[in-house]
C-alpha cells in the first residue's frame, strides 16, 4: 500500500529526502503536497493524507512541519488516526509497538535528515504488540453518542 506523505513549507526539504529515499527502498507513496518552501498551512496537506489513511486509501502516513506539532493535532482531529511525533528512534519504536501510530511526525526544524531517515525506517518496519495496548487503543476514538 502506498505511504501517505505531507508537509508545510517548513517539512518541505525534509519530505524530499524522505521521498527520495523511499524511491531507493521501491516504496510507494502519494504526496499531498506541498510542493514548495513557499509559505503555507499545514492543515490544507495534513487533512487530505489524514483522510487518505483512515480510509485505508494509504497506509502509513508520514508528516512534516517545523515543531511537527501543528501538523500533527491536525491529523490527530480524525478519527482513525494517531499520529505519533518522533524524533528518535526509540520513541518511534513505542509508539508504533504500543500505540499503533499509523501516521509519523517528524520535527523538520529539530531532526537531521540522517536521524530523520532511521526514525523512518523504524517506524516502518516495528509492528503493533497488541495485547493489552490493543485495549487502549480501543478507548482513543471519541464516543459520538454522548459519552
Amino acid at each position: 500500500m502506498k505511504i501517505a506523505l505531507c508537509s508545510d513549507h517548513a517539512g518541505y526539504e525534509l519530505k524530499s529526502i524522505i521521498e527520495g529515499y523511499l524511491e531507493s527502498q521501491g516504496r510507494e507513496f502519494e504526496d499531498f503536497g506541498t510542493h514548495s518552501t513557499e509559505s503555507c498551512d499545514y492543515p490544507d496537506f495534513a487533512h487530505p493524507a489524514a483522510l487518505a489513511v483512515e480510509e485505508g486509501r494509504c497506509y502509513p502516513g508520514i508528516a512534516i512541519c517545523g515543531t511537527g506539532n501543528g501538523i500533527g493535532m491536525t491529523l490527530n482531529k480524525h478519527q482513525g488516526v494517531r499520529a505519533a511525533l518522533c524524533w528518535n528512534v526509540e520513541i518511534a519504536k513505542l509508539a508504533r509497538q504500543h500505540n499503533d501510530a499509523n501516521v509519523l511526525v517528524l520535527p523538520a526544524r529539530f531532526i537531521d535528515p540522517v536521524t530523520a531517515l532511521a526514525v523512518v525506517d523504524a517506524f516502518l518496519n516495528t509492528s503493533f504488540e497488541g495485547g493489552r495496548h490493543a485495549r487502549r487503543i480501543a478507548k482513543i476514538p471519541v464516543d459520538q453518542s454522548g459519552c
